[in-house]
């Protein structure tokens, strides 16, 4: 199962909009502390060990894994020759929920799985409704007629400066995953080495 505990408290918790929703900013600047009773006088220095932990949990969070699925990446990415911290975000990223948000059909990656979810996103034109598919390089993401109507979505594809990264191609509602990207390229405030240490204890 995925995280259900609320997102407002995640994000606080981690003092980062790790999801991406604006209305996330507003309540970080009203509510700058982790939640509970005593989030307000906390000041807590974490061990070695708790930064590990808080920044795989972070990560998982912002993409929303369990814990199950969060390791079968890790294990994946572990068994590869490139470095596998590196590797873990590019697993993260191949996920059809997340190409689909990067393409910039979705405002934020919980979107993204709801539009796969709702067989609204098909890949080299094949409809395809598990967000955790992994896109292969060369593939084509392509979202539904029913998908033009959605508001949100055609507002955003109307959009000037709603641009895909440079592994993403777009043309109009079509986007094609030219390679995976570089650790430099994803603007993720993640220190992926900690989740490396956490799972090599």
């Amino acid at each position: 199962m995925r995280t259900t505990r609320a997102r407002g408290k995640l994000v606080r918790k981690f003092k980062e909009n790790i999801f991406g929703n604006p209305k996330f900013d507003r309540l970080l600047s009203k509510k700058p502390y982790p939640p509970g009773a005593h989030g307000k006088k906390m000041r807590r220095r974490l061990s070695d060990y708790g930064q590990q932990l808080e920044e795989k949990q972070k990560l998982r969070s912002m993409y929303d894994l369990s814990e199950k699925q969060f390791r079968t990446l890790y294990q994946l990415a572990r068994k590869t020759q490139a470095a596998t911290g590196e590797k873990l975000l590019q697993l993260l990223e191949s996920r059809l929920d997340a190409v689909v948000y990067r393409s910039g059909f979705a405002a934020t990656l919980a979107s993204a799985r709801q539009l796969v979810n709702h067989g609204h996103v098909t890949v080299d034109t094949a409809k395809i409704d598990i967000p955790s598919y992994r896109v292969k390089i060369g593939q084509v993401i392509g979202l539904s007629a029913k998908a033009y109507k959605i508001p949100q979505v055609a507002a955003l594809l109307a959009a000037k400066d709603n641009q895909p990264p440079k592994w993403l191609k777009r043309k109009a509602a079509l986007v094609k995953l030219e390679r995976l990207p570089e650790r430099k390229e994803l603007n993720l405030n993640i220190q992926e080495q900690l989740i490396v240490e956490y799972y090599s204890r």
